[in-house]
């Protein structure tokens, strides 16, 4: 954009010239230069709205979890509309901080880009040496989808709702434990900032995923965790869990009549699951409008809306500059949670 800001200005001075000095003093050289404007203007606009050659979208994380069904789904909606070949690159290891890396230090071309959850924002205050900055070293592209997580128990647990837990959490300090799929995780951020909001002392065991934290839930080994709503639901219907209230700003769609942590009287406690799309520092305006346009537009599609709510996630289109106030604002967020209830990454 600053190309483009320039060349105006560019053209500006040379109207202001012309006003001054009369045809016959322009040489042909400043006549075939003056010709070339719209054609050079054209080009500042139109180049970086196109990666020129294959795109590769940086999974952190293993093929076949969330942020990797999302990105494939993503590739095949942007290549025939880039024109060009999208393929996913699933880059695993220390917690997503090994592909998180690769995609900081890329060419601000469009044709290195990153799917990330919620938790690269969280990694960055969690351990102690993180080799990227997750409000500058990136260019937010687009907020793509929104995960509602809800605080169950299992039915055994003598609390109907979310202020009576923290009741029965403050009666015994420390001897109510809770599960979640590992350290870090929203899941055990998100009881970490009920704990501190509620003020009370929970237990944080973690598990290495989610389907061995659920299993100790359903066996009463554990208390409570927060689960993502359509994963929650049928166990709800079995009678195997109990759900007390939805970790997110609003009431979920999927169960409208479970109150908010909010409504229940802990104004502040947000938890939830995010996945977005961003690229290097520095990515041309133009190309990420672009990009987000295309997403967008996507995202709108009832078949789109149809698939990801089979997945649990709900579409969120968004713009860029909304998206990168998100990150900013869940980087201070959690970093005060980590720093306040002394969470480590061990």
């Amino acid at each position: 954009m600053t190309d483009v800001c320039l060349f105006c200005d560019g053209l500006r001075e040379e109207k202001t010239q012309e006003t001054f000095v009369r045809p016959s003093a322009l040489s042909r050289r400043g006549l075939a230069s003056l010709a070339l404007l719209p054609f050079l203007a054209h080009r500042a606009v139109a180049q970086p709205q196109q990666p020129d050659g294959p795109v590769t979208i940086i999974v952190p994380y293993t093929a076949g979890t969330g942020p990797d069904i999302l990105a494939r789904l993503v590739g095949v909606h942007l290549q025939p509309r880039l024109s060009q070949p999208v393929v996913v690159d699933n880059r695993a290891g220390a917690s997503g901080l090994i592909g998180t890396q690769a995609v900081s230090r890329a060419a601000p071309d469009g044709r290195t880009l990153m799917l990330q959850p919620n938790t690269f924002v969280m990694n960055a205050s969690l351990f102690q040496q993180v080799p990227y900055d997750p409000v500058k070293g990136f260019t937010p592209i687009a907020l793509l989808t929104r995960g509602d997580l809800a605080l169950v128990v299992h039915p055994d647990v003598p609390a109907r709702d979310a202020r009576a837990f923290a009741e029965l959490a403050r009666a015994k300090p420390g001897a109510v434990d809770y599960a979640s799929p590992g350290n870090g995780t929203p899941q055990h951020l998100g009881m970490a900032l009920f704990a501190l909001t509620a003020k009370v002392e929970l237990t944080h065991i973690p598990y290495r995923g989610s389907a061995p934290a659920i299993q100790d839930l359903l066996g009463k080994r554990v208390a409570a965790m927060f689960l993502p709503v359509h994963t929650a639901l049928p166990l709800v219907k079995e009678g195997q869990i109990r759900m007390l209230a939805i970790g997110s700003e609003k009431r979920s769609a999927s169960a409208p009549e479970v109150p908010t942590l909010a409504e229940a009287g802990f104004p502040g406690v947000q938890a939830d699951l995010w996945y977005g799309l961003l690229g290097p520092a520095g990515l041309p305006g133009a190309l990420v409008r672009r990009l987000n346009t295309e997403l967008n537009a996507w995202l709108a599609e009832p078949a789109t809306t149809e698939a990801l709510q089979a997945q649990g996630m709900v579409a969120t289109p968004s713009t860029p500059e909304a998206f990168g106030e998100l990150v900013a604002r869940d980087y201070v967020r959690w970093a005060s949670v980590i720093k306040q209830a002394e969470i480590t990454a061990g």
